[in-house]
């Protein structure tokens, strides 16, 4: 990105100096959830996997993180989210799952 295409009136050093803190804790509260989903009892799915679609769905999340293309919060949130727009007739549960099974790839 060039100076002139910048929409941040920020430096890359003063956005850093600013966030970074706040940033290394989320990225560590991350890796505390991650190392307690690795050690739990797997749970067999109904459609035989082993791993959650949540899971599969943040660990493509976590690899658009660092895949060095752009626009990273669109695709996380393509990745996050429900892609239909009809709605169900009843939901499963109380609320929102974070994820949606039949987008998750792989």
């Amino acid at each position: 990105m060039t100076a002139e295409s910048s929409t941040c009136p920020l430096t890359r050093r003063q956005v850093t100096d600013q966030y970074f803190i706040e940033h290394r804790a989320k990225m560590i509260d991350i890796a505390a959830f991650l190392d307690r989903a690795d050690r739990a009892q797997p749970d067999i799915q109904a459609d035989g996997e082993q791993r959650d679609y949540r899971l599969r769905a943040f660990d493509q999340a976590l690899a658009i993180l660092t895949d060095g293309q752009g626009q990273r919060t669109r695709r996380i949130l393509d990745v996050l989210s429900d892609p239909t727009a009809d709605p169900i007739a009843k939901s499963p549960g109380k609320g929102a799952s974070g994820a949606c099974p039949d987008a998750i790839r792989g």
